[in-house]
Formats: structure tokens, C-alpha cells, sequence
């Protein structure tokens, strides 16, 4: 394996963190925009609260971790995806900075009408960060971005494939923060909180599977590249996708949260794999190959040391923190609350 290919591999992979951390993130303003009115709202605000209240900063590590390769390693198309799609990252970039602002505020507003105003911001941007990253993704998988840059600004993402890419993104995000919630709330002993959060995730988790499998034939045939090699070669991790994803809504269904989750994760995780292996070898889909496109290699050297580096000091911390969110302690309920898996039947 190329220098290129490897620091390509390590920027995918933080990409995938991104997806599945930032993404059970984001996924939470759904739940927070449908909890209904300040009364009847407060419990699953209050389990957001206390669900993402640890973590939510730290997940953004892994989007910092992913632009600095980016733009190290591969300046030219780095360059070309922010002179092209300026207008989404800048609306993605809104969201992310309005949804952490206004999460931030909300817990400080004086008044109750300062604090109804933040959380529609927190919940609204939420939604909008992972639409329009998603978006920037389809653009350069449907091959929308120039290797010379300042492409489209407008038709460059709003495009079957891209819009496609975008609703899937935000439905992905809903679902993983449906499947963590619920199983937060279960093991501190909310059983009536967990089963709302269950019943949403399961509706979510559905609508989800039948975009990722619809959005299929569309995107072949807008994005011919990509589409052929996603019912090609990526088609074992789709397939892998749709089964982890059933799982999931089964395990849903029998109250088994610990496992419900796990699918979850598998399923966006596999989707997200897929459309790495359909998009390998190119950097910007039939514009630029990742050989092409790569800065010296020094640097590329450099950058791989500087990922076993990162590797060895920050992966240990971001693994207990998240670990230590998800024990008994965490969530102020003795153990045994819920079964050593984290299911509660209800019967």
C-alpha cells in the first residue's frame, strides 16, 4: 500500500468515527425538535442533556482529525471541494456552531422563552449540520467536483445523488442517537422515557432502511461511477448494511437496547464503508485518483507518524470517556436496573 492510499485509509476511518460518534451527536435534535412542548418535552430533553452533555465536543475531534489530513495531504482536491461547495460547508459549518452555541445557552437562559428559543436552534441545526455535510459527500462521490476547483456552486449539490446522500445522512444520525437514548434511559431505570425513544428510533430506523435501499437506482443512474460500483463491489457491505440495520429494528422491538445498539452501529457503519470502497481510487470521483492528487511524500510520511501518534495518546482517552458514559455510575442507577446487557422487559 502507497503512502497516498494508507493516509487516504487512516482520513476514511476518522470519517467513519465522524459518521458514528458526531453522527449519534447530531441525531439527538430530532428527538429533542419532537418531544413536544416544554412540559411534556423535559424528560427526553433532560436524558439529551445528560446523554450527550459529555461527549458532544469531544466528537468533533475526529472532524478536525479529518480537515487536517484533508488539507495536508491532499491540498489540490482540498482546494477544489472548498472553492466548489462552499455554500453547503458553510451552511454545515452553521449548524455546527448555531447547534453548539445554542446547547450551551439553553441550560443558562433567565427566562423560559430564552430557553425554548435555543433548544428550537440546537434541535433545527442538528438537523441542518449532518443534511448538508452529507450533501458535500454525494457532490464529490457523483463526480460534481472539478480537480481545478470553483465547479457549479449551486448544481454541484443540489442534485439527486447529493440530496439523496444528505437525507440519508440526517435519518442515519436519527437513528443511532434513537437506539442510544433508548438504551440510556433503560439502564437508568426510565422505562416509560425508554419506550417512547423506542418506538421513535424504530419509525426512524424504517424509514432510513427504505431511503438507503431506494436511493439505490436513482443514484445509479445520476452518479454512474459510483452507482455501478456500489451494486458492485460495495454491494456485500450494503447487503451487510440492510441485515445489521433489521437486526437492529428487531432487537429494538424485543427491548434488548445494549444489542439494538450494536446493529445500529454496524449498519451505518457498513453504509459508510460502502461508499469508501465505491469511491476507491478517487479522491474526487472521476476527476482526480488519490495518487494523483497526493503532496509529497514527506509529507505523507510525516502525516503517518503523526496518526500512530495520535493513535497511541488520544484514542486511549476518547475510549474511557466514552466507556465511562456508558456505565451505571454515569447514568446514577445501581446496577442491575436493567439486565448485564441493558434490555428491560416490560412484561
Amino acid at each position: 500500500m502507497s503512502a497516498a492510499v494508507a493516509v487516504a485509509v487512516a482520513m476514511f476511518a476518522g470519517l467513519a468515527a465522524y459518521a458514528l460518534f458526531g453522527g449519534a451527536d447530531f441525531g439527538s435534535g430530532f428527538y429533542d425538535l419532537s418531544a413536544g412542548g416544554g412540559r411534556r418535552g423535559a424528560e427526553i430533553r433532560t436524558q439529551i442533556d445528560h446523554s450527550i452533555g459529555p461527549v458532544w465536543e469531544a466528537n468533533h475531534v475526529w472532524l478536525i482529525y479529518v480537515l487536517v489530513l484533508a488539507w495536508t495531504a491532499y491540498p489540490t482536491a482540498f482546494a477544489a471541494v472548498m472553492t466548489t461547495l462552499q455554500v453547503p460547508l458553510l451552511l454545515a459549518l452553521l449548524g455546527i456552531v448555531a447547534r453548539g452555541a445554542s446547547f450551551a445557552f439553553r441550560k443558562f437562559a433567565p427566562t423560559y422563552g430564552q430557553a425554548r428559543l435555543f433548544g428550537v436552534v440546537f434541535a433545527g441545526s442538528s438537523l441542518i449540520a449532518p443534511f448538508f455535510l452529507g450533501t458535500v459527500a454525494g457532490s464529490i462521490a457523483s463526480g460534481r467536483v472539478p480537480a481545478g476547483g470553483s465547479g457549479n456552486p449551486i448544481d454541484s449539490w443540489v442534485n439527486p445523488t447529493s440530496l439523496f446522500t444528505g437525507a440519508i445522512a440526517v435519518g442515519s444520525c436519527a437513528f443511532l442517537a434513537g437506539a442510544f437514548l433508548a438504551a440510556d434511559a433503560a439502564r437508568a431505570g426510565h422505562l416509560e422515557l425508554s419506550e417512547s425513544l423506542r418506538k421513535r428510533a424504530l419509525a426512524v430506523g424504517t424509514v432510513t432502511g427504505v431511503l438507503v435501499v431506494g436511493a439505490l437506482a436513482p443514484i445509479r443512474n445520476d452518479a454512474p461511477t459510483l452507482g455501478a460500483k456500489l451494486t458492485g463491489r460495495a454491494a456485500p457491505l450494503i447487503a451487510l448494511s440492510v441485515i445489521a440495520g433489521t437486526l437492529a429494528l428487531w432487537l429494538l422491538l424485543l427491548r434488548a437496547y445494549a444489542w439494538a445498539r450494536v446493529g445500529a452501529v454496524l449498519a451505518v457503519a457498513a453504509v459508510v464503508a460502502g461508499w469508501g470502497v465505491a469511491q476507491y481510487p478517487w479522491l474526487l470521483v472521476d476527476q482526480l485518483r488519490i495518487t494523483d492528487g497526493a503532496g509529497s511524500p514527506a509529507t505523507l510520511h510525516a502525516l503517518l507518524v503523526v496518526v500512530g501518534l495520535a493513535a497511541v495518546l488520544v484514542l486511549p482517552a476518547l475510549g474511557y470517556l466514552y466507556r465511562l458514559t456508558q456505565t451505571s455510575d454515569w447514568s446514577g442507577t445501581e446496577p442491575g436496573a436493567g439486565d448485564e446487557l441493558g434490555s428491560i422487559s416490560r412484561e
